[in-house]
């Protein structure tokens, strides 16, 4: 069942605009972290697209620049949170509706950080061809798990860049097919069809996935004032 919002949600990055007056809306102190944010979640969409299609096709070449992707991820939200911590520590100008943004944006980067690094956890594992081991049944399921994955990711960019609430809500829904097909997978590995190890690494790929799913949901709900997953 989706997830009812509450209507006080906001944009993160609220976009300028007129006043009836006419006079412009004051500068945010967010606009100038505005790229870096929306290139951190481009990145980490690419990323679990990567990962799969890497996985799948065997495509350890592009496992590899996954992998090296997250370095750079890693470093854009290091870099984003020094600066945001600067700004509050340092900058008195800044209105009370800034620093409740900005210690959102504080508090969402683990959630997106954390994303990028299953995404690279699952591109390793490509790496060391683990797709051309899997049953086909599995890989249907990985497959789907995949498009699923990169599905919820845009609705969790749509939430935190754009401020949709139709997107919050969508995206416990979506985060329920992924636990399914979580169950699916686990099912096909009892049957026996791959040797013991491929198993252990294909449970390991389910709960990556999950877990991808459960991040993007405690980040719609820390976007609207919620605590993180129940």
């Amino acid at each position: 069942m989706t997830q009812q919002y509450p209507l006080a949600m906001y944009r993160l990055f609220p976009s300028r605009r007129e006043s009836t007056e006419g006079d412009a809306v004051p500068f945010s102190h967010l606009e100038e972290l505005r790229p870096q944010v929306v290139r951190i979640f481009a990145m980490v969409g690419e990323a679990i697209a990567g990962a799969t299609h890497s996985l799948l096709a065997g495509d350890r070449e592009l496992a590899k620049r996954v992998v090296e992707s997250d370095i750079e991820i890693d470093q854009l939200v290091n870099s984003v949170v020094e600066r945001t911590e600067v700004l509050l520590l340092n900058d008195s100008t800044i209105s009370n509706d800034d620093r409740r943004q900005l210690l959102t944006l504080l508090r969402i980067l683990p959630e997106v950080e954390r994303n990028g690094d299953l995404a690279e956890h699952i591109a390793r594992r490509a790496a060391r061809g683990l797709g051309t081991e899997m049953s086909p049944r599995s890989r249907g399921l990985i497959e789907r798990m995949g498009e699923v994955a990169s599905t919820i990711w845009r609705e969790a960019t749509d939430v935190i860049i754009d401020g949709k609430l139709e997107a919050a809500g969508a995206i416990e829904d979506i985060d329920d097919e992924l636990d399914d097909l979580h169950v699916s997978l686990t099912a096909e590995l009892t049957s026996g069809s791959m040797t013991l190890p491929v198993a252990v690494e294909l449970a390991l790929l389910a709960r990556f996935y999950e877990r991808f799913g459960d991040h993007c949901v405690n980040l719609a709900r820390r976007q609207v004032g919620r605590d993180g997953a129940d």
